[in-house]
């Protein structure tokens, strides 16, 4: 027993060692010579200097400054930005193989999306909005500093009714009874699914109570699921508005999965604040969006190097109908005016996961170097903000550089704001990560 329990505490010394070396002992470390992105403006703060106290920023100035007995790190000119955050990112799903679902078990998925996460954090991503899937342990870890990671906004098991998004049981699983045992995925919360009114709102408060930040639902067809065609309104009025009422009893919002006019009317009209994808809407529903304060949280998906391969022909023929629609959507956005946030939905590729910072140098396509990054700090924050008293992160601002500001920050060999494919390669063009006022790379000394 005494070996077991010395074995057990070297092991997780080894483990903790990183943040051992990282952490700060508590004193302030003082950044030299950088220009500084504060995540707003356009014109970058020359030759600045930033101290972090703890996990905050607590001073920016253009005059020299010192502090006693901290750490000095020297930024060489390089560009200091904030952490980048990806409001429409999948903990569980990104990192595991699709055939993981179909042969694995939650224990293998929560292993993957943990050592996923570790790199999800090492590209610069300091924060997500977890769009689905069980990464509430993998969380809860990583903020006790028990796992690396970013900070994860979870919504924990995402909800559709049968024949659904959501709906990924074999064929055979239908015509169900009361006696029927509930789904491996919906069991393990992975996955959720509910029908009708009263089950909306006992899975809305299960999902709350497992700790999720704002709730997602499904409520239109999917690409990768097979039984719902990408026109179909999926979930009843009175469903949708269910959904809503018991997010905004615990002071949040809903996020929904859709696609098409019919779909993205209804789920404004029920309340939904969060539109996800949204690649095939009109001009009209466009615009009833930004007439009700509704965020267009939207992937740069095209039929590209980067896109999904489906073996299903009906999976394959919906995703070139969606991602046809991409180049439109954002062109319309931009003259519509509607709040537009970044992330990227990545499933079931480690390899493509790595290319998570390739995904934000896509938006090029449609904006300038600097709507870019502002999208993904201080935009992108606002829309997390949505969660009120359920986000997790209350006691800095995020997507930002300011005094009071979280200490998630990126020093870049080189300038973004005029060469936006630098953060395409985070890995060479990265040279120090911090986040929470820990340093996580360091390539300057």
């Amino acid at each position: 027993m005494h070996s077991f329990s010395r074995l057990s505490a070297s092991l997780i010394a080894l483990t903790l060692l990183p943040f051992s070396a990282a952490a700060q002992d508590g004193m302030p470390t003082l950044i030299t010579n950088v220009n500084v992105f504060d995540g707003v403006n356009e014109t970058l703060i020359e030759n600045a200097n930033v101290v972090v106290t703890d996990n905050l920023i607590s001073q920016i100035s253009t005059e020299p400054l010192a502090v006693a007995g901290g750490k000095v790190i020297d930024g060489g000119g390089r560009t200091m930005i904030p952490g980048l955050i990806d409001v429409h990112w999948h903990t569980s799903y990104c990192c595991t193989p699709q055939n993981t679902v179909v042969t694995g078990d939650i224990l293998e998925v929560a292993i993957r999306g943990a050592k996923g996460s570790e790199a999800t954090l090492m590209r610069g991503f300091t924060t997500v909005r977890d769009l689905g899937g069980n990464p509430l342990a993998t969380k809860k870890m990583i903020d006790a500093g028990e796992l690396l990671g970013p900070r994860i906004l979870p919504s924990g098991p995402p909800i559709s009714q049968t024949g659904g998004h959501f709906d990924y049981r074999p064929y055979q699983a239908v015509p169900t009874n009361p006696a029927d045992s509930q789904w491996y995925w919906y069991s393990v919360g992975l996955l959720g699914m509910a029908d009708g009114v009263d089950e909306v709102i006992k899975r809305t408060r299960e999902v709350m109570r497992m700790g999720a930040s704002q709730i997602k639902i499904a409520g239109g067809g999917g690409v990768s699921s097979i039984y719902d065609p990408l026109d179909a309104r999926q979930f009843t009025m009175a469903e949708l508005k269910a959904f809503v009422e018991v997010a905004e009893t615990y002071n949040t919002y809903v996020a929904s999965h859709l696609f098409t006019d019919d779909a993205i009317q209804a789920a404004i009209e029920a309340g939904v604040k969060s539109i996800e994808h949204g690649f095939l809407m009109s001009r009209e529903t466009m615009e009833m969006m930004r007439d009700n304060d509704v965020w267009l949280s939207i992937q740069p998906l095209l039929d590209d190097e980067d896109g999904f391969t489906f073996d299903d022909p009906y999976s394959q023929a919906k995703w070139v109908a969606v991602t046809n629609g991409t180049d439109a959507a954002y062109k319309m956005a931009k003259e519509v005016g509607v709040k537009v946030a970044f992330g990227t939905d990545i499933l079931f590729d480690p390899a493509l996961a790595e290319r998570q910072g390739a995904f934000l140098a896509k938006l090029q396509n449609w904006y300038s170097p600097y709507e870019i990054l502002k999208m993904a700090t201080s935009t992108n924050a606002e829309l997390l903000a949505l969660s009120g008293p359920r986000h997790p992160y209350q006691d800095g601002a995020l997507g930002v550089i300011e005094e009071g500001a979280y200490a998630d920050l990126i020093l870049v060999d080189g300038n973004p704001l005029e060469d936006i494919d630098l953060v395409a390669d985070p890995h060479a063009n990265f040279d120090l990560i911090m986040k929470d006022g820990k340093v996580y790379k360091n390539e300057i000394e």
